[in-house]
């Protein structure tokens, strides 16, 4: 069996050139192996089950000294869901990271004050603008990201 392979020149002519045995059958394996891949990509993407939505929740803040300065600050979150029930037993994890490179991230855990309220204190080393990530676990064990930026934290 022979196999061609043609190619078109810039002039409009055709130039043919014949395929080894080897070639030709290279390229059909290679096709047959993409079948079985395929098929398998389909697989798995079809066994898999779509993640549960994750619930909503309001988060309300406010920080104390109000503007934020260098030095102790306590950051007040209110946490409700979507009826407005404050969410309770909830662990909040507290991340201030500065907005440009090169600082070291502060961190602080968030204390439940009373039924969906949390506090933390944080110590803010430097001036400047800082983005804050709450870790939020939920009572059921769902697990939250939400984020809140801290413009101009001035200098003391």
């Amino acid at each position: 069996m022979e196999t061609w392979l043609a190619r078109a020149n810039g002039d409009g002519t055709i130039r043919r050139k014949q395929l080894s045995h080897r070639q030709s059958a290279r390229g059909l394996t290679r096709r047959w192996l993409a079948v079985p891949v395929l098929a398998a990509a389909l697989f798995v993407s079809s066994c898999t089950r779509p993640a549960d939505p994750l619930p909503f929740v309001a988060i309300e803040q406010t920080i104390s000294p109000e503007p934020a300065r260098v030095g102790p600050a306590a950051i007040n979150l209110k946490l409700a869901d979507a009826s407005g029930k404050l969410v309770a037993g909830a662990k909040v994890a507290i991340e201030a990271d500065m907005s440009h490179a090169g600082m070291s991230p502060v961190f602080a855990e968030a204390e439940e004050s009373e039924p969906g309220r949390y506090q933390a204190h944080m110590e803010f080393p430097m001036a400047g603008d800082w983005v804050v990530p709450l870790h939020i676990t939920l009572p059921d064990g769902k697990k939250l990201e939400r984020q809140f930026d801290m413009k101009g934290v001035r200098p003391n």
